[in-house]
């Protein structure tokens, strides 16, 4: 619990109505996607950069927890405030799109900009920004870079740190960095901004970014793939890719993602296929986005794909999407509790992946239901157990540490967006040796000596 005097002392930075600590603002404050439960002591909204410094430096000097906190969509617990302290939260007064920069195709920003909220913008301008994630409707820019979120079409355009030019940021002792320039070319110095990137308001508070746009494609095209088997799908996955045709999206799901959709939604899927691609190409010439189609149609079907929809209009893409964008609701048919995994691998490495994975679902009699964006090797799985069954519990947790393990010893990663935050810190050992996460210790120990910033995180404590 926070002295009251410490919570009069950030009234006086950021005013009476930018401080809370009422039980409805806490319990707001205390949960994100994972349904973990953690109050924090206060929760106080910073209106600009000096706020957050005055807050960091005080915070510092009295060592008082801080916890940087997006729209609170993460599925790993990143910004749960796990040993209290003080939420800081951007929604209210940092939200905004300081520019748009048309000349050099760059946008700076605050932190708690909605995702969406900057893809319509730039798209007004004919710009475009790529990153993606399915909670592009909700999630922050701060917490995407927090993140290091991806998206559907990171298969073609990359993920967030492939648009981060550039940060501002204050350290914990409430010194104000600038990480990054607004130029394409910048090689003086370390790449604190890359640092920054995917640390999970570990190091340091992220109080405005610097995004790289590029120009926005004329058209986009759809089409979906039927397989016999997931392992046929696989293989087309990686062989499109090495063809030559870098689609926008390439997305999957598997036989038991198929069902739980179908049965959920009724949308006439093929509930006998192994798996199902859809793909999204662009470009601006429609010649292009055929010459695409084509190539991708020819491997696909030299792959196994017994049939190949093109969809003719925007309603039929819309359609022919909904069961990728529907699945991971659709799933609950299969148990009340999910454990969400996003493991990503070698795209080669997909087939033997998915393969392991169905093996552990067999051996411990689960339900491992899996989609994703195959297109750059990232597999969500999913493993379904009654959740009010303590040992199916248990079972889950042994399944997912055997996913984690196959996954590593295909030179994968445990997360390719999510992050690791409190849920995947138990499994860093498996993907990272003694050296390794010395080394992280170390860098966070330089940036954060005191642990005020979002400590209990990725395995450092």
């Amino acid at each position: 619990m926070i002295e009251a005097k410490h919570l009069q002392h950030f009234k006086s930075i950021v005013g009476d109505d930018n401080i809370y600590h009422d039980k409805a603002h806490l319990l707001a404050y205390s949960y994100d996607a994972t349904r973990a439960h953690f109050e924090p002591d206060a929760v106080v909204f910073p209106r600009h950069e000096d706020d957050i410094s005055a807050i960091l430096k005080y915070c510092n000097e009295h060592h008082i927890v801080i916890v940087p906190r997006g729209a609170g969509s993460g599925f790993t617990g990143g910004a749960l405030p796990s040993s209290g302290g003080i939420v800081l939260g951007f929604e209210k007064h940092m939200n905004k799109i300081l520019e748009i920069d048309m000349k050099n195709m760059v946008a700076i920003v605050q932190p708690g900009l909605i995702n969406m909220d900057l893809q319509r913008a730039v798209e007004e301008v004919g710009l475009f920004y790529p990153p993606d994630p399915a909670s592009q409707d909700y999630s922050s820019i701060g917490g995407n870079v927090s993140e290091n979120a991806g998206g559907m079409r990171a298969a073609k355009y990359g993920i967030t740190k492939d648009y981060v030019m550039a940060t501002r940021a204050v350290l914990p002792n409430g010194d104000i960095i600038r990480a990054g320039k607004r130029t394409i070319k910048d090689v003086a110095g370390y790449n604190i901004s890359g640092i920054l990137i995917a640390s999970e308001g570990t190091l340091a508070v992220i109080s405005e970014i610097t995004l790289r746009l590029i120009p926005k494609p004329k058209m986009t095209k759809t089409a979906m793939g039927v397989f016999d088997s997931v392992h046929q799908a696989m293989e087309a996955v990686y062989k499109t890719m090495a063809s030559g045709i870098t689609p926008v999206a390439m997305e999957f799901l598997d036989n038991l993602t198929i069902r739980a959709v179908e049965q959920t939604f009724h949308k006439g899927l093929p509930v006998d296929a192994g798996a199902l691609l859809v793909t999204d190409v662009d470009g601006n010439l429609e010649d292009d986005l055929d010459f695409q189609l084509g190539m991708i149609e020819k491997v696909f079907k030299e792959n196994g794909c017994s049939e190949f929809r093109i969809a003719k209009d925007e309603d039929e893409a819309k359609d022919l999407w909904f069961a990728r964008r529907n699945a991971s609701p659709a799933l609950s048919v299969y148990g009340s509790k999910k454990l969400n995994e996003d493991v990503t691998v070698p795209r080669a490495a997909l087939p033997e992946l998915l393969e392991k994975f169905y093996a552990i679902a067999k051996k411990y009699s689960v339900n491992i239901p899996c989609f994703g964006h195959t297109g750059d090797g990232n597999v969500h799985t999913n493993v379904m157990v009654d959740g009010s069954d303590p040992e199916q519990v248990k079972i889950a947790y042994k399944a997912i540490e055997e996913v984690f393990q196959a996954t590593v010893d295909l030179g994968g990663t445990l997360s390719g967006e999510h992050g690791i935050g409190l849920a995947k810190a138990p499994y860093m050992s498996m993907a990272f040796s003694d050296e390794e996460m010395n080394l992280f210790k170390s860098i966070k120990a330089a940036f954060d000596p005191n642990n005020i910033l979002n400590p209990s995180k990725m395995g450092l404590n």
